[in-house]
C-alpha cells in the first residue's frame, strides 16, 4: 500500500520528537511541527498547467530552501551544488527503471533509499545537510522527471505518496546511519577516557 511507509515513519518520529527527545533540542518543536503539517497536508494536492503537485512534497521542498537561507553564502552554495546531484541521480534512477528494468533487483523503495542514503552520506557530513539536500534533491528531481515524462505525454503526480515512502525510508536511513555514529564516537572517546585513567592509575 502506498504512503504506509511514509505514515510508519512520520508517526514514529513524530512520537519521539514530542515525548522522549529533550525538551530543551532547539529543533524539537520545529521538526515536531513539520512532520505534523506533512501528514495533514499529504491528501491534498493541485495542478499547475498540467501537472499535478502534491502540497505535502511541495511543503518539504520549501521549507528545505528555508533552512538553507539561513546557512552561510558558501554553505548554501555547496548545499545546492549537491541537491542538484540528487536530482539528477533521481531522474536517471527513474529513467533506467523505465528503460532498463532489469537491473531492479528488489523493491524500489529500498533500492533508492540505500542509494540516495548513501550518496547523502559521501556529499555532507551532518545529518542535518544530508536531510536538506535529500529532501530538496529529490523534489527538484521529482519536478524534472514530471517534466521529462510531459514530453512523452504521460502523467506523474510530483510528490506522490509513492515518492513520500522514498524520501521516508531515505531519512530513517540517514538518522540510523547517524545514530550508529554518534555511539561509535561516543563509545570510541568513552574508552580513550577510561584507558587514559588506568595509565595515569598505573
Amino acid at each position: 500500500m502506498e504512503g504506509a511507509l511514509f505514515y510508519w515513519t512520520c508517526w514514529t518520529f513524530w512520537v519521539y520528537l514530542t515525548f522522549v527527545l529533550d525538551k530543551k533540542n532547539p529543533y524539537r518543536l520545529k521538526l515536531a511541527a513539520i512532520i505534523l503539517i506533512v501528514l495533514l497536508l499529504s491528501n491534498f494536492q493541485f495542478m499547475v498547467g498540467n501537472f499535478d503537485i502534491q502540497v505535502s512534497g511541495l511543503f518539504l521542498l520549501i521549507t528545505s530552501y528555508i533552512f538553507f537561507s539561513q546557512e552561510k553564502s558558501r554553505v548554501i552554495i555547496y548545499s545546492l551544488i549537491c541537491s542538484l546531484i540528487v536530482s539528477t541521480a533521481y531522474v536517471a534512477f527513474h529513467l533506467f527503471e523505465i528503460f532498463d528494468p532489469i537491473w531492479i533487483i528488489f523493491k524500489v523503495e529500498w533500492m533508492m533509499g540505500i542509494c540516495f542514503g548513501y550518496l547523502a552520506i559521501l556529499l555532507q557530513k551532518t545529518l542535518k545537510g544530508r536531510l536538506l539536500i535529500i529532501i530538496c534533491g529529490t523534489m527538484q528531481g521529482e519536478f524534472l522527471y514530471a517534466y521529462t515524462l510531459r514530453k512523452f505525454q504521460f502523467s506523474y503526480t510530483i510528490g506522490s505518496f509513492e515518492y513520500l515512502d522514498v524520501c521516508a525510508l531515505t531519512i530513517a536511513l540517514l538518522v540510523g546511519w547517524s545514530t550508529l555514529e554518534y555511539a561509535g564516537a561516543y563509545m570510541q572517546n568513552h574508552l580513550h577516557i577510561f584507558e587514559k585513567g588506568r595509565q595515569k592509575s598505573s
